[in-house]
């Protein structure tokens, strides 16, 4: 197998739910005690949110691109992010590299593209829904008239609390999960084929008996692509069968998608 980097702690929960997905992605490919190879660098998510509260998005490239180029020179045969928000600097991470730079948007793409969707509603913080920047990616050059609902700004609001107050810190209330139920609700009203979670720690919060149509998790799909690379595998595959996951040790919750089951983490 191929060895991959990992550009993590933004936040902690995000990272964790990548290194258990590659994990068990492996071990359920060839069984037994297989892991693959991961370089992972956790960044201080405090410190580096702080420059993205204030705009200062040219130094936040500056670390992360660095943090690439550490993990290129350490064996890394390739690189991703563990955030949505953070590709909003892909390409200048990108360009410091030799090594392919796993986009999620391109992961997203191809497996709406393999189903035929043309309409998605869109989930995710405040900034990725406002800046637009996650499903335009020209490079892939291949989504077509791919046309992206987002919730409101009110709703936007009430969601980024969501990720930041709660999930970020391993949070999962059931008030949210109203919350942002009723959010696709509305958005399914707008005659959208699917839902795309380009948050991983939404996943978190929601059931798979709460949707009657599709919902695309940006973090498993990132994940599946990123096993594809490291097994040398060219053709994408969209599984669309139900896995149940089981919980890292001491975990708080058990992650889910369209393709697995949740267990729900209650708090006041």
């Amino acid at each position: 197998m191929r060895c991959l980097g990992l550009i993590g702690g933004i936040g902690w929960e995000s990272t964790a739910i990548y290194y258990r997905l590659l994990n068990q992605r492996i071990q359920q490919r060839f069984g037994g005690l297989h892991t693959p190879p991961l370089l992972l660098h956790s960044l201080e998510f405090h410190v580096l949110q702080a420059l993205v509260r204030e705009g200062r998005w040219h130094e936040v490239a500056g670390l992360l691109g660095h943090v690439a180029q550490t993990l290129e020179r350490a064996g890394a045969g390739a690189v991703l992010v563990c955030s949505n928000q953070m590709h909003y600097v892909a390409d200048r991470i990108e360009a410091g590299l030799t090594v392919p730079f796993l986009h999620v948007g391109d992961a997203i793409v191809e497996a709406l593209r393999a189903e035929r969707i043309k309409r998605v509603g869109l989930l995710g913080t405040r900034f990725t829904l406002e800046q637009g920047f996650l499903l335009r990616r020209k490079p892939a050059g291949r989504q077509g008239m791919l046309q992206i609902e987002t919730p409101d700004p009110a709703d936007q609001g009430r969601l980024e609390r969501i990720i930041f107050s709660e999930l970020c810190q391993g949070l999962v209330r059931e008030s949210s999960r109203e919350e942002v139920l009723l959010m696709i609700r509305l958005l399914r009203d707008r005659n959208v084929q699917a839902i795309v979670l380009a948050s991983s720690e939404l996943a978190t919060l929601l059931r798979p008996e709460d949707f009657a149509g599709p919902i695309f998790d940006s973090t498993e799909l990132h994940c599946a692509a990123a096993v594809r690379w490291m097994l040398d595998e060219d053709t994408p595959r969209v599984d669309l069968t139900r896995t149940t996951l089981t919980a890292e040790p001491g975990g708080r919750v058990i992650k889910r998608s369209h393709l697995s089951p949740l267990k729900l983490v209650r708090h006041p």
